[in-house]
């Protein structure tokens, strides 16, 4: 058995390639190739086409080379756009002798464009193009990945991902819902009233969430910025100015560890609606997941790890006391301090974790891996949610949710605190925290306190994890399986 030819070689060959072709009058990086069309649609418009049939139907398409087969004056070529493949019949007796010896000299990963009239085999009736005239549209000077098992090196997929498209069919696969699924929220949002808006991402002071911020500096001005942990401040700003439905779709930045379900940059969905509450927001996301499903996949019903997943609503509600009870046997309410509840749980907390921060770590320890269920869990202690409205009926929580699919967080909303002087003694306690050592607490926002100060209605907002909600769309395992160029290690 022959040795694969090295790199070195194959590059070689194919820089001689160009030199050839070059030197044969060929331009091998045109311009453009104008009116092609797609080759879905091509094969659509012939599909049932009866074995052996030819038509008169001319096509002008282009594309990737994936593979050839075939000799002598009869050659096939696999052709591939961001669509769809197609079959290429090409003969020397149609193209002629000079054009069909540089076709069939072509390699595998170079882009032609073609014409011709469609057909389909004899044997197997595959949709083909019998062409009689094609143009290279740019050399490939570096071989594809295995065209036979794809590309399978994860850290290679991620890192060069113009390789993991060109080899692995589900990559692409996944861009194609992840784009939809983007579509289908615009569209559920702006059918309900929302106005889409952009906030700063640049912002003087960072909060709207209990995350590490990115720092820059702006040189001109003289003064450190941060990257955006979430736009809600903003938005809820925007409320106070009257505009009463707002959702921005954007990127947030947070300065923590990477991970399956992390990385430090990442797309958010948030919407604010005045004159509701918390249950509204519910309403809205398991009937947005679920339009969205429909919409993309053409059911509410995915699998995930051998399970069945069903977006349909409604979704499970079960509060944060109840959960944390039934899957850890701590009941958070009777131990009120920090100290009672580390020794309930058998640990000693790092001195810059507060209560709030330990029953969170239940949540996410002994809660969090197993709602597979779209599931709210509903009514957070206040520490853990310094901008939420009290609960109307429960001391000590507040309205909020966080909604769990697949074992992980895909949302969280919480009916909005609209007190100014309530929202002044919680950011004072953020500080608090922050003077304990917890640099994830919320800084001390006096402008957003001033707004409040003007009135600002009875509103819930919510924010929806993009690229978590593509995870559980496609079953990807990994958040980098639905980013298109991750965050990784050096």
């Amino acid at each position: 058995m022959s040795e694969e030819p090295k790199l070195s070689d194959v590059l070689k060959d194919r820089r001689e390639k160009l030199g050839r072709i070059r030197d044969a009058g060929i331009e091998p990086f045109p311009h453009e190739f104008s009116a092609r069309e797609e080759i879905a649609a091509v094969r659509a418009e012939h599909e049932g086409l009866a074995p052996g049939a030819e038509t008169d139907s001319r096509h002008r398409v282009a594309g990737r080379i994936a593979a050839r087969r075939g000799h002598g004056k009869n050659a096939f070529i696999d052709l591939r756009d961001g669509s769809g493949q197609i079959q290429l019949h090409a003969r020397e007796d149609l193209l002629g002798p000079e054009a069909y010896a540089l076709l069939v000299d072509l390699d595998i990963g170079d882009i032609v464009g073609v014409e011709g009239t469609a057909m389909a085999t004899r044997r197997g009736g595959e949709l083909s193009l019998a062409i009689d005239h094609w143009r290279l549209l740019a050399k490939s000077l570096r071989p594809p990945p295995d065209k036979v098992h794809g590309l399978q090196d994860t850290e290679t997929r991620f890192r060069r991902r113009e390789l993991d498209l060109i080899a692995n069919e589900e990559s692409r696969r996944i861009v194609q819902v992840r784009a939809r699924t983007i579509t289908e929220i615009r569209r559920f949002l702006d059918e309900h009233g929302f106005v889409e808006v952009e906030t700063p991402v640049l912002q003087p002071l960072y909060g709207g969430a209990l995350a590490r911020p990115f720092t820059t500096h702006h040189n001109q001005l003289d003064r450190d910025f941060y990257l955006r942990i979430a736009t809600e401040l903003y938005l809820k700003r925007l409320i106070v100015g009257g505009l009463d439905r707002v959702y921005e779709l954007g990127k947030d930045f947070r300065n923590e560890g990477v991970s399956h379900k992390h990385n430090p940059e990442f797309t958010m969905l948030e919407w604010y609606e005045a004159y509701a509450d918390y249950e509204g927001t519910a309403h809205y996301l398991e009937r947005m997941v679920a339009h969205v499903a429909e919409r993309v996949l053409g059911t509410t019903k995915v699998r995930r790890d051998e399970v069945e997943i069903d977006f349909a609503p409604p979704w499970r509600r079960i509060t944060l006391r109840q959960a944390i009870l039934e899957r850890s046997g701590v009941d958070i309410a009777e131990h009120p301090t920090r100290e009672a509840l580390a020794q309930a749980m058998g640990t000693e907390p790092d001195p810059g974790e507060g209560w709030g921060k330990l029953v969170d770590g239940l949540l996410s320890r002994d809660v969090e891996p197993g709602l597979i269920q779209p599931t709210f869990i509903v009514d957070y202690p206040v520490e853990l949610s310094p901008l939420a409205k009290a609960h109307r009926s429960e001391p000590g929580v507040v309205e909020r949710w966080e909604a769990f699919v697949g074992g992980i967080e895909i949302a969280n909303s919480y009916s909005e605190l609209n007190d100014p002087d309530e929202q002044r003694r919680r950011f004072e306690q953020q500080a608090a925290e922050i003077a304990r050592g917890d640099d994830e607490a919320q800084p001390y926002d006096e402008v957003f306190v001033e707004a409040l100060e003007q009135g600002m209605p009875p509103t819930a907002g919510a924010g929806l994890g993009i690229d978590r909600l593509v995870m559980m769309l496609t079953g990807a395992q990994s958040l980098r399986e639905v980013l298109l160029f991750p965050a990784m290690r050096s």
